[in-house]
């Protein structure tokens, strides 16, 4: 694999195939998702860590339920065992759909989020985003403020997961760009090389890329809808 690579993933599955996606889970994956109170909460996790086995088993020529996985020194997923260090990878999920992205071993961060009615925005933004970012979603035209604000959200949120540093780096301490504007790191301490991509998973959704190195070249792929079929 020379560049990154972005899978996009239904997870509207039948109880069948929701069974079959059990079955690679190792014991943590099963444990956590059992923790779920809501069943839909519980089958969007059991889904979206299968499909994720089967894009890094596809990718290393494994079996799913084989791919070990263990938290990074940051609390970060990273591969575990005789595989450690082969790819880089990241999951996120929201509403039905999932994406992943996989490197060969530079720090990548993804980011989906279903679109809904944001009447706060702007408090968000002035609440939790950096000044500059805050300024700019306000300065857009009322109707474009919702679609913005998601595109932002994503944008930044897929640079934390790329630096795997979780709530330790608050969102107000970098800023990117604001859509329209194309996908851009412009203020992070100790910030080097990035790449930022919007990437479409769908209508209803934003998503981002992000990569710890430049100009990265990244391709997108989709799921079939018979997936879980394939872990058998």
């Amino acid at each position: 694999m020379s560049a990154a690579e972005v899978w996009h993933v239904d997870l509207a599955l039948d109880p069948a195939r929701l069974d079959l996606c059990r079955t690679v889970l190792d014991g943590p994956e099963s444990d956590r998702a059992d923790r779920f109170l809501r069943a839909e909460d519980r089958a969007r996790y059991v889904a979206s860590h299968a499909a994720l086995r089967l894009i890094i088993a596809t990718a290393l020529d494994l079996d799913p339920a084989e791919v070990r996985v263990a938290p990074g020194p940051g609390g970060k997923p990273e591969l575990a065992g005789a595989d450690r260090g082969r790819l880089a990878f990241n999951l996120s999920h929201s509403g039905d759909r999932a994406m992943v992205g996989l490197t060969p071993g530079v720090a990548v961060g993804v980011d989906i989020e279903a679109r809904r009615p944001m009447p706060d925005a702007d408090r968000i933004a002035r609440t939790h985003f950096a000044p500059d970012e805050a300024d700019a979603l306000a300065a857009l035209p009322p109707d474009a403020v919702g679609s913005a604000f998601f595109g932002l959200w994503t944008r930044k949120e897929a640079v934390v997961k790329a630096l795997g540093t979780g709530l330790s780096l608050p969102l107000d301490r970098f800023s990117v760009t604001v859509p329209p504007a194309p996908p851009r790191l412009l203020r992070l301490e100790r910030g080097g090389a990035w790449t930022l991509v919007t990437v479409d998973p769908g209508p209803g959704y934003a998503a981002t890329v992000a990569v710890r190195s430049d100009a990265v070249p990244i391709t997108c792929h989709v799921l079939p809808a018979d997936w879980p079929d394939r872990l058998l």
